[in-house]
C-alpha cells in the first residue's frame, strides 16, 4: 500500500511526563493513552539513594521538576504530569500544589501529579474509605496514609511489601495477594475502592480481576495519572473493565460495605518487610 498520498500522521496531542530516574514502566503507560495522543517523557537525575521519603523528596524538589518540565517544552504538551506517586504525596495535600504550581510556571501550561490525580479520582468515584497496597517502607506508606486521610479520606486497610529498590519486578501475584489482604474487612469495615501505590508498580492486567473479585474499583497510580491527564486533554483513557475509566464496568462493582473478611494486626514501625497496618 502507497501512504504517501495519506499526507502523514493525523494530528498530535502531547502529554509531558516527568518521571524519577529509577521509573521502568513506560510501556504500561501508554497502554492506558488513545491512538491520537503522545506520551513525551523526560526523567529526573540519577541520586544513588534507595527508595525512602529521602528519595521522595529529592526527587520531587521544584527546581529538578521545573527544569525535567522545561526540557519537554519544544515538543509542546498540552499538559505535564509528573509520575511518581511518593515524590508527590510526602510534601502532604500543600505540597502537592506546590509542585502543580512550579511545574505550570516551567511549562506554561497546566501540569498534574500522580497523588493529586489519585484524590482526583477519589472524588470521581465518591470513595470515602479506600484500602491501600504499596511496595514501600512502613515509613512510605504511613505518610501516604496521612495525604489521603488529609483529604478526608478513611484508610481501612493496608498491604506493603518494605522495598527499597527493584519495585517494577514485583509480579502480578504478589500484587492480587497484598490486594485481597488489604481489601479484607476490619474494625473499620469496608472499603469503597482500592489503591494499588507507586508508578513503578506492575498494575495494568491485574486491575479487571481485582475488581470482577473484590467488587469495588480498584485505581492505580500509572492509571489515575494518565487518566488525569488526558482529561486535561478533553479526552478519556482506555482500558477494559476499568470502573474509573469505563461506566459499565462501574456500575459493575459492588456497594460500600459488601467485601467481608478480616485485618491483621499493625507491624512495628521498624519492621521493613512485608506486612499489614
Amino acid at each position: 500500500m502507497d501512504v504517501s498520498s495519506l499526507g502523514g500522521p493525523g494530528p498530535q496531542r502531547g502529554v509531558g511526563v516527568v518521571a524519577p530516574f529509577d521509573f521502568a514502566l513506560d510501556r504500561e503507560l501508554w497502554r492506558w493513552v488513545p491512538d491520537e495522543v503522545s506520551l513525551h517523557l523526560t526523567r529526573t537525575p540519577y541520586v544513588p539513594v534507595e527508595v525512602s521519603l529521602d528519595l521522595a523528596r529529592l526527587v520531587s524538589e521544584h527546581a529538578t521538576l521545573g527544569d525535567a518540565v522545561r526540557t519537554l517544552t519544544t515538543v509542546a504538551p498540552e499538559v505535564v504530569a509528573y509520575a511518581c506517586t511518593s515524590g508527590s504525596f510526602v510534601g502532604g495535600v500543600v505540597g502537592e500544589r506546590a509542585m502543580c504550581e512550579a511545574m505550570s510556571r516551567a511549562g506554561a501550561v497546566p501540569a498534574i501529579t500522580t497523588s493529586g490525580a489519585l484524590l482526583e479520582a477519589l472524588v470521581e468515584l465518591d470513595v470515602r474509605r479506600l484500602a491501600l497496597v504499596t511496595p514501600y517502607t512502613v515509613s512510605v506508606t504511613r505518610v501516604l496514609e496521612g495525604y489521603v486521610a488529609l483529604a478526608g479520606v478513611t484508610v481501612t486497610g493496608c498491604a506493603y511489601m518494605g522495598l527499597t529498590r527493584h519495585i517494577w519486578k514485583v509480579t502480578y501475584r504478589e500484587v492480587v495477594d497484598m490486594a485481597r489482604r488489604a481489601a479484607a474487612r476490619g474494625r473499620l469495615g469496608a472499603a469503597d475502592a482500592l489503591f494499588l501505590s507507586c508508578t513503578n508498580l506492575p498494575t495494568y492486567d491485574v486491575i479487571p480481576q481485582l475488581e470482577a473479585e473484590l467488587r469495588i474499583p480498584v485505581i492505580s497510580a500509572n492509571q489515575v495519572t494518565v487518566w488525569a491527564a488526558l482529561r486535561r486533554l478533553g479526552t478519556r483513557a482506555v482500558g477494559p473493565y476499568q470502573a474509573l475509566i469505563d461506566a459499565s464496568a462501574c456500575a459493575g462493582t459492588a456497594l460500600p460495605g459488601q467485601a467481608s473478611g478480616a485485618v491483621l494486626p499493625d507491624v512495628p514501625e521498624e519492621k521493613q518487610q512485608e506486612g499489614w497496618t
